[in-house]
């Protein structure tokens, strides 16, 4: 089955065409351009691309849908875009009907962490589970959910939004909230930490691996963090040890509240289990209730680094039923 997929991002966008079979999704062809200046520019562009990948795909068989992922907030029901932060001037854009004019296949609109949670249901770490939980974990965190058997979006398209959930009274600031959930556990927020937690070492004498000096600071980055917590230094396990113990905390909340088989955890921890999972696991022991504890799988993404393809694919196969 030939699925046709749009990833639109802040700052670049993907057009992509999967073959989806026996539970499986191949990339046959991608895309990828700058995001234009408008969303009509950037409709214009991915229809364009879209035809040239038919035109070398011919031999594929017929589109059969095309399914488009996009940071929210969105309305799924109507195609419509809502101003998303990452995207100014996307007030209200009907992404879905002149795809769907062009192409004369059904089309469908999900949320990013929506549409990842499908792709990693359909073809990753959740297929054959009927209640799973995604978590993006990467520039920010949110969540997908799959809830007996079908995708919960809630009534507004924002259910997921884990990483507003308040964590700790201060903290560093995720989602415009100090000590969120976002704030503890994304690319951001661990390099906020970070720098707040080297700023004061190197202020009182000491060193750490994750900067020379003063200098340095605003460079920290999430992934600088890992590679000195990988390396041994102290002051990076200290990081380290208190995002996993967030992550366990926030895990224990979803856990308790809604009884999952299995969680999908993306980004991030997928590249850094080794380091996270004992300490999410001995947090997740002290603050879940056993018994859903006990039924439930923390376990990385998949699809790893082609999540991102997968998902508006995903979507595609969603439209379809």
């Amino acid at each position: 089955m030939l699925l046709g997929g749009f990833d639109i991002g802040g700052t670049k966008c993907a057009a992509v065409l999967g073959i989806a079979a026996d539970g499986k999704v191949e990339i046959a062809a991608k895309r990828a351009f700058p995001t234009p200046a408008t969303p009509e520019e950037t409709i214009r562009q991915f229809g364009e691309a879209m035809e040239a990948l038919l035109a070398d795909a011919k031999d594929a068989g017929p589109l059969r849908a095309i399914g488009i992922s996009c940071g929210g907030p969105l309305d799924s029901r109507r195609g419509l875009v809502l101003s998303p932060p990452n995207l100014p001037g996307w007030d209200g854009i009907d992404v879905v009907s002149p795809l769907r004019e062009r192409f004369g296949v059904p089309v469908a609109l999900q949320n990013d962490a929506n549409a990842c949670a499908l792709a990693e249901w359909k073809w990753g770490a959740g297929y054959g589970v009927s209640n799973m939980i995604f978590l993006t974990f990467g520039t920010g965190m949110g969540a997908g959910l799959i809830l007996d058997g079908r995708l919960y979006a809630g009534i507004s398209d924002m259910a997921g939004e884990v990483g507003h959930m308040r964590l700790e009274d201060d903290g560093p600031v995720g989602y415009g909230k100090a000590g969120s959930f976002e704030g503890f556990c994304s690319g951001g927020g661990i390099a906020r930490l970070g720098r707040a937690m080297a700023e004061r070492r190197l202020g009182e004498g000491g060193a750490t691996a994750i900067c020379a000096d003063a200098a340095e600071l605003d460079g920290i980055t999430a992934k600088a963090v890992f590679d000195a917590a990988n390396d041994g230094d102290a002051l990076a396990l200290e990081v380290v040890g208190l995002v996993g113990r967030k992550l366990g905390r926030g895990l224990a909340l979803l856990i308790d509240v809604l009884n999952p088989e299995r969680i999908v955890i993306g980004s991030i921890y997928a590249r850094q289990e080794a380091l996270l999972r004992p300490i999410v696991m001995e947090e997740l022991a002290r603050e879940a209730l056993p018994l859903s504890l006990s039924a439930c799988e923390i376990v990385p993404s998949g699809l790893g680094e082609h999540v991102g393809d997968a998902a508006s694919l995903s979507v595609a196969l969603h439209a379809l039923g």
